[in-house]
């Protein structure tokens, strides 16, 4: 402990007896290192706060509603890039003097340095940019910053309103390009079929709508035969009920021959086609059968049994008979023709395999082609009326919650602790150069130090003896150091107070 003390007694004796070279360079570092924390610009922060309000209620009703969190992260994440830093520089002071692609590229690099988009909470986010320039006023670089946020936000509002929009411009430029092509191979696709078509009408759609005919006809024709079927047991019962009932009525008051059931049935017949209605129609085909029956009757009763009083009973048996066996014909022709056809169809089928083929895969591309075109048509028509929902809303709402401001006062360098800083440094400089110049010396201080230098006995040692003149001397050039130390840290205010002033008035 006692050697500690020592040295650092001997330390203190070197550097007071050369307080004067310890003095006179902390000065120099002390002027040098000022001069050079005055010559660094101060830096000027401004900082703005926005919400981003993702929930569009119109988009989800028209069910056109994206990711807005993602869309809005992928803005946040390129603002800061370069074609965006271009933009901030050349609508500021930052792009003033810049003429060459290096000192833009240099700009940018530095810029994005001191440009910071942070995301506070998924919807908020906050903006902030440091602006320094050696050549501009403090005045100007608090402008200057405050500029730099506002071209962020700007670019912000416009990278996602803009952006969307040609996003949407550019996607609907390629579903009509698309469209187009789907178009000509829709086009190109009916022409085969219709071709194909007209070639083999019995296979329109493909064998699949073939054995759909086929199954359809067979079931068509069983309801037919089981239609037929009951039809024909009808007829055989009127027939057997009117084989029972005689034709005519002997004694009647109002008697009239089978003549009289003609005449009305051909004034039937007359009014019928007198409408308009073809030999073919039911009613037609009944009246004219029942003229005819009328007729064989009339010639089989002689001239003695036409005129006889007919038997109502029997005439209206009779009609009903015609009109069933009528049924039982029509029947009979449907059911017919639908043999014919399911025998033509199962024809095709078996006979041509290859071009039941050919006829299934010219349905089946132009479905698929018909379906990819309404598709493509529908995704046109969604981003269409989302495009509008955009120009008319713009999707999302912005929120500027703190709007960015000129800063008062600069965040950096924090030029008091610097000042402070090169005070001690200059200091330390003096005393460590007042140090070494001692140790450089080969002097003692202390008999100590000589007698373990030389690990040898000291006898004794002689006092500093001075005259009055020398101590007098001696008390000047002490109040000479304390003004140098003084004047050193007199600077230090002083430069403090005009750090403080200086930054009073920009604010």
């Amino acid at each position: 402990m006692n050697e500690i003390v020592e040295e650092l007694r001997t330390a203190f004796y070197s550097v007071w007896h050369r307080r004067w070279i310890a003095i006179a360079v902390a000065w120099g570092v002390c002027l040098l290192g000022w001069l050079a924390v005055s010559m660094i610009p101060n830096s000027y922060e401004s900082r703005a706060r926005i919400y981003v309000d993702v929930d569009d209620v119109l988009s989800d009703q028209l069910g056109i509603a994206g990711d807005g969190r993602e869309e809005i992260m992928r803005v946040r994440q390129t603002l800061v890039s370069t074609k965006n830093l271009k933009k901030v520089i050349s609508s500021t002071k930052l792009g003033e003097e810049i003429t060459e692609t290096a000192q833009m590229d240099k700009a940018v690099a530095d810029l994005a340095e001191r440009v910071e988009v942070t995301s506070q909470q998924d919807n908020l986010f906050e903006i902030v940019a440091t602006v320094g320039k050696s050549d501009l006023s403090d005045a100007e670089n608090a402008l200057l910053a405050r500029n730099v946020v506002q071209k962020l936000l700007d670019i912000f509002r416009e990278e996602h309103i803009s952006g969307n929009r040609a996003e949407i411009n550019k996607a609907i430029a390629e579903l009509d390009e698309q469209l187009d092509e789907r178009k000509a191979e829709l086009e190109a696709a009916e022409q085969r079929r219709l071709a194909f078509e007209a070639q083999y009408p019995e296979l329109i759609g493909g064998s699949a709508t073939l054995s759909t005919k086929i199954q359809q006809a067979r079931t068509e024709l069983r309801d037919i035969e089981a239609d037929l079927a009951a039809a024909s047991s009808a007829l055989a019962a009127i027939s057997g009920q009117l084989a029972s009932t005689p034709r005519t009525i002997v004694g009647g008051q109002n008697a009239v021959g089978p003549q009289a059931a003609l005449m009305q049935a051909r004034s039937q017949l007359a009014e019928l086609r007198a409408r308009g209605l073809k030999d073919e129609h039911p009613d037609v085909v009944s009246t004219a059968k029942q003229v005819r029956l009328l007729e064989q009757q009339v010639a089989d009763a002689g001239p003695d049994g036409a005129g006889g009083t007919p038997n109502p009973a029997y005439s209206s048996l009779l009609a009903i008979r015609a009109d069933r066996q009528a049924s039982v014909e029509s029947l009979q022709a449907r059911r017919a023709a639908l043999q014919s056809q399911v025998a033509s169809l199962m024809a095709s089928q078996a006979s041509s395999p290859e071009i039941a083929a050919e006829a299934n895969r010219i349905s089946r591309d132009y479905e698929v082609l018909r379906k990819n075109y309404e598709d493509r048509l529908q995704d046109r028509e969604d981003i269409r009326t989302r495009g509008n929902v955009v120009d008319e809303t713009s999707k999302y709402k912005f929120d500027l919650i703190d709007p960015p401001v000129v800063p008062q006062k600069p965040v950096a360098p924090n030029r008091p602790l610097l000042l402070f800083g090169v005070l001690v440094v200059g200091l330390g400089a003096g005393a460590a150069v007042a140090y070494g110049l001692g140790q450089l010396k080969s002097s003692f201080a202390t008999p100590q130090k000589l007698e373990r230098t030389f690990d040898m006995p000291v006898i004794g040692s002689i006092s500093l003896t001075i005259s009055e003149a020398a101590r007098a001397l001696e008390q000047k050039r002490l109040k000479q150091f304390a003004g140098a130390c003084a004047g050193l840290v007199g600077m230090f205010v002083i430069l403090l107070a005009i750090e403080f002033v200086s930054v009073a008035t920009v604010a």
